[in-house]
C-alpha cells in the first residue's frame, strides 16, 4: 500500500501510518527529505519524524529510505540518536538506499540564497536544501550515499560540487562554504550510516516473496506539492503522487495494490501558493488554533480553508487513490455550519476539474455547499455509528464529492482515536 497526502501536505500520514504499521513488515519512505514532519502520539508522548519512517515506533519492524529521497546526514543521525534516547531501538531495523542523494551544507545555503533573492515571489522553502539537492540530482552532479564507500573519491567529489555551489553563492552575494571542511565533516560520518546502507528495491521484493506479507511506501508533502502535478513553482521538488512511490524505492509500479489518500476534514497549506478556500480572519486563526496548524519542521503557521472537493478528486485522479484516510474531524466539533467547495467559479465559468493554469487557479472563487455541524464532541467515537447524524452526512458527502471511499476517520492524535470504517 502506498500512503500519500491527497492535499498540500501536513494531512496527519505520520499517524495513518503508524496505525497501519502493526499489520506490516516494512514502511518505506520514498521521496522528499528533512523538510517533511510527521507527528505521532503514543502512550501520551510526542514524536516530531523528519526522516526515519514513523513506523519505527513499532518494536521490530523494517523501516527504509528509498533512493527518491535526499538524506541529511547530521541531521538523520541526530534524529535516529534522539530515539534510541528515548528507549527506541532504531537502528538495527533501519536500511537507507546507497542511490540516495545527499544534502550537503552547500544545498543549505543556495536554498536560503535563492529564497531571499526571490523576495516578494518566495516560494516558501525551508531553507533545508531539499530543491537544490534534486537540482543536482538531475544534472547529474549530486553525491549519492554510495559514493561515501570509497573515501578518496567521495572527499573530491563533494570537493568539486562544493566549488560549484561556491561560484553561485558568490554570484547571489552569499557567504561560500570551505568545500575541504564541508567534505570531512560528511566522510567523518561514514562508518555510522554506511552499514545501513541497502537496495531497497530488492529488500521489499525478497520480503514480499514469503507468504502474508504487507509494505507501506510512505510520502512526505502531499499531491498538490508534487513537482508535475502540484501548483507549480509553489511545490517541493520531487515526485510525491502514488507514481513516485515505484521509483523511489525501486520496485515495478504492478507490485503496489493500494493507494491511501490522507485529507484533513478541511485544507491547509503552508507556505505561498494558491489556497482557493483560504479562511478570512479571524476564522482561520480560531481553526488554526483548534487544529494546531503549525508546521511540525518550521512552526510556521499554516493558512487555514475550508474542505476542497475539486483538490481531493484531481488527487485522485493522479494518485489513483483507492481510499480516504480523513484526519482531524474532531476539530470541526464547535462549527454550527460547514462549507465544502464543489467547484470554481472563474468570472462566471465554472470548473469543477482543478485547473492546471496558475494564473487562472489564482483568479477563481470558490463554490460552497454549506452543510450542518454537528456541535458535539467525537473524540470519544471508536466506529462509525458513534459519531453524530451531521458528522456522518458530512463524510458521507465528502465521499460523494471526491469519488473515493472513506476507510479511516481520525477523531484524535492517539492511535486508539482512528476509527476503521472498513
Amino acid at each position: 500500500m502506498v500512503i500519500v497526502g491527497a492535499q498540500w501536505g501536513d494531512e496527519g500520514k505520520g499517524k495513518i501510518v503508524d496505525v497501519l504499521a502493526a499489520d506490516v513488515h516494512i514502511v518505506a519512505r520514498y521521496q522528499g527529505g528533512a523538510n517533511a514532519g510527521h507527528t505521532v502520539h503514543v502512550d501520551g508522548e510526542t514524536f516530531i519524524l523528519h526522516q526515519i519512517p514513523s513506523g519505527i515506533l513499532h518494536r521490530g519492524k523494517r523501516c527504509l529510505l528509498g533512493n527518491g529521497v535526499v538524506l541529511d546526514v547530521h541531521q538523520f543521525l541526530e534524529e535516529l540518536d534522539t530515539l534510541v534516547g528515548r528507549g527506541i531501538d532504531a537502528e538495527p531495523r533501519i536500511g537507507i538506499s546507497g542511490r540516495a542523494h545527499l544534502i550537503l551544507e552547500y544545498h543549505k545555503q543556495l536554498d536560503q540564497a535563492h529564497e531571499r533573492l526571490r523576495g516578494a515571489l518566495k516560494i516558501g522553502t525551508t531553507g533545508k536544501g531539499i530543491g537544490p539537492a534534486y537540482e543536482d540530482k538531475i544534472a547529474r552532479a549530486g553525491v549519492r550515499l554510495a559514493d561515501l564507500m570509497d573515501e578518496e573519491r567521495a572527499h573530491r567529489l563533494i570537493c568539486t560540487a562544493a566549488e560549484r555551489a561556491n561560484a553561485r553563492l558568490r554570484a547571489l552575494r552569499a557567504e561560500p562554504v570551505h568545500a575541504s571542511e564541508v567534505a570531512d565533516n560528511v566522510i567523518a560520518l561514514r562508518s555510522r550510516v554506511l552499514p545501513m546502507v541497502t537496495d531497497t528495491g530488492r529488500e521489499i521484493l525478497d520480503t514480499l516473496q514469503r507468504p502474508d506479507t504487507r509494505v507501506l511506501l510512505e510520502g512526505a508533502q502531499g499531491a498538490l506539492l508534487d513537482v508535475d502535478h502540484g501548483t507549480y513553482p509553489y511545490v517541493t521538488s520531487s515526485s510525491t503522487t502514488a507514481a513516485g512511490a515505484a521509483t523511489g524505492v525501486g520496485i515495478g509500479p504492478t507490485v503496489i495494490d493500494s493507494v491511501l489518500g490522507v485529507v484533513k476534514a478541511y485544507t491547509t497549506r503552508v507556505g505561498s501558493g494558491p489556497l482557493p478556500t483560504e479562511m478570512e480572519s479571524p476564522l482561520a486563526e480560531h481553526l488554526r488554533e483548534l487544529g494546531a496548524e503549525y508546521g511540525a519542521t518550521t512552526g510556521r503557521p499554516r493558512r487555514c480553508g475550508w474542505f476542497d472537493a475539486v483538490v481531493v478528486r484531481y488527487s485522485a485522479q493522479v494518485n489513483g487513490l483507492t481510499g480516504l484516510a480523513v484526519t482531524k474531524l474532531d476539530v470541526l466539533d464547535t462549527f454550527a455550519e460547514l462549507k465544502v467547495c464543489t467547484a470554481y467559479d472563474a468570472g462566471g465559468e465554472v470548473h469543477e476539474s482543478f485547473p492546471y493554469d496558475l494564473g487562472l487557479l489564482e483568479r477563481v472563487r470558490p463554490v460552497y455547499e454549506t452543510m450542518p455541524g454537528w456541535r458535539r464532541p467525537t473524540s470519544a467515537a471508536r466506529s462509525i455509528t458513534d459519531l453524530p447524524r451531521e458528522a456522518r452526512a458530512y463524510l458521507d458527502r465528502l465521499e460523494a464529492l471526491t469519488g473515493a471511499p472513506i476507510e479511516f476517520v481520525s477523531v484524535g492524535s492517539a492511535r486508539e482515536q482512528i476509527i476503521r470504517v472498513r
